[in-house]
């Protein structure tokens, strides 16, 4: 793999600055471009559309599940909402104040670097979960906060002249916290990074460093000046690469009204085979190409899923957190040695104990990457057995959540008539055979009712995967469910 350094984000901070203080150096570089018109207006614009994009892009993310995307948005509308009011607010335009716009500046980075902190949070963090729970209705209400401090502002222009913000000790403040906030974020990122290789956390790494470089520009620049109307570009840069990254994330490389299009989809199914995560899509490909007899596992058995959950009727929220937990439950095995992840023979006591990590493993791996809990759950129990004895937690009965109990079946399914290095695949009616026997010990009855009930409709059903990737034309999942040997009828 790659080496990946800090030498790009480092240059991204470090250039503007360079240019900043070369062209502060001398005052015939440096020139006075006094255009409060120009600033209204390009400012406004921008950052009124920017808005836009930014609670689309957390509606997105709610219909995504991605948590940290919905709080990425988050510091996307504040950037956006509280810089809309610094345009606004040029001086002798809408309002008389001076300091309305100076103030609104800082503020904006602020709140911005504030909600990417908070984003490096796992997802399985109390915080992120009670933001989970509020779905559409984070992004919109605090949209709407924004958007009542804008109005207040700039219709309380007194009150605004009395706040010492933008004032010593107080500019010292704000850019200590605002580097801060981006120093450790830019960290976490790049942490997760390094392993995963996401768009999304590489773009948010080079978002902090132009944002850290924006916020000392704009407090020691001078009004109007050639090198102080810099920090607007910054601004403009950071926001742009960090929505590149979401998108190129999400939605692949794609055209730009087809990646944003993708970003939004209600299907399920869809949102596995063709808006899956490049990076997640990458993170199944790693794991199944240390496996060749498990070669489009993860596919298979989110199929298998899915029609699971519609004879159980499930909501489609919860169809589209079983699609996405699913289609990562073995990523775990990532970090399983080869020598023991493609043993032909009986595995030792301390090699099963190793086995019997992923679940933990693949849990800690997605929790750092945005899937909400429904999706880790599904990760972290589906190896649970109804009667209590299965791994990691020896959960039994209800207590072993319900999205996992459904992948248990389709997983054992789709093991048992897959050929492995420790034995040839088994036929289709050994299979449910062994799953009836399980009813009530190792699987929920009712997911076994259900399961039976569709192969009963559909004797064929172990096709429908290699069916379904024909039709569609997936090469990225293309991989034989029963490579040759194998005795499905």
């Amino acid at each position: 793999m790659r080496r990946v350094g800090w030498t790009g984000p480092v240059l991204a901070a470090a250039l503007p600055l360079l240019f900043f203080f070369w062209l502060r150096s001398d005052e015939s570089l440096d020139l006075a471009l006094q255009a409060p018109a120009g600033h209204f207006y390009i400012v406004s614009a921008v950052a009124l559309l920017a808005i836009g994009i930014a609670v689309a892009v957390g509606i997105a993310g709610s219909r995504l599940r991605d948590i940290k995307v919905t709080v990425l948005s988050l510091a996307f509308v504040s950037l956006a909402a509280v810089f809309a009011v610094h345009g606004l607010a040029t001086p002798h335009l809408l309002v008389h104040t001076t300091r309305l716009a100076s103030i609104t500046s800082p503020l904006s980075v602020l709140l911005a670097s504030f909600w990417l902190w908070i984003s490096t949070l796992p997802s399985d963090h109390k915080i992120m979960q009670f933001f989970a729970g509020l779905g559409n209705r984070l992004v919109i209400g605090w949209t709407a906060i924004l958007g009542v401090f804008g109005i207040a502002a700039m219709l309380l222009d007194e009150w605004i002249e009395r706040i010492p913000f933008r004032q010593t000790p107080w500019d010292a403040v704000v850019t200590s916290a605002v580097i801060l906030f981006c120093f450790v974020s830019a960290w976490r990122y790049f942490q997760a990074y390094r392993y995963s290789r996401f768009p999304l956390q590489i773009a948010v790494v080079y978002g902090c460093a132009l944002m850290a470089a924006s916020i000392i520009i704009m407090v020691i620049g001078e009004l109007w000046r050639l090198s102080w109307w810099l920090y607007h570009f910054l601004l403009l840069a950071a926001v742009i690469v960090m929505v590149a990254g979401l998108l190129r994330q999400h939605a692949g490389i794609r055209p730009f009204p087809l990646a944003f299009r993708a970003l939004f989809t209600t299907d399920p199914v869809e949102r596995v085979t063709s808006s899956l995560s490049p990076g997640v899509r990458a993170l199944i490909q790693a794991t199944e190409s240390r496996d060749p007899y498990t070669a489009g596992h993860n596919f298979r058995v989110t199929l298998y899923a899915l029609k699971i959950g519609e004879e159980l009727g499930l909501s489609p929220d919860q169809m589209r957190a079983l699609a996405q937990g699913t289609i990562v439950h073995d990523v775990g095995k990532i970090r399983i040695p080869d020598a023991i992840l493609n043993k032909p023979g009986v595995l030792t006591p301390e090699e099963r104990d190793l086995i019997e990590q992923h679940p933990v493993v693949g849990y800690e791996i997605c929790r750092l990457l945005g899937f909400m809990k429904e999706e880790l759950d599904i990760v972290r129990y589906h190896h649970e057995r109804w009667d209590g004895t299965g791994y990691p937690e020896s959960l039994s009965g209800e207590r072993i959540p319900l999205l996992a109990r459904v992948v248990a079946v389709a997983d054992v399914y789709d093991a048992l008539t897959s050929h492995r290095a420790y034995r040839p695949a088994w036929t289709h009616e050994q299979t449910l055979e062994l799953i009836r026997e399980g009813r009530g010990t190792h699987f929920d009855p009712q997911c076994v009712d259900a399961w039976l009930r569709i192969c009963a409709r559909e004797p064929k059903v172990y096709e429908y995967p290699n069916t379904f990737i024909a039709q569609n034309r997936l090469h990225a999942f293309r991989a034989p469910s029963n490579p040759p040997g194998v005795s499905c009828p």
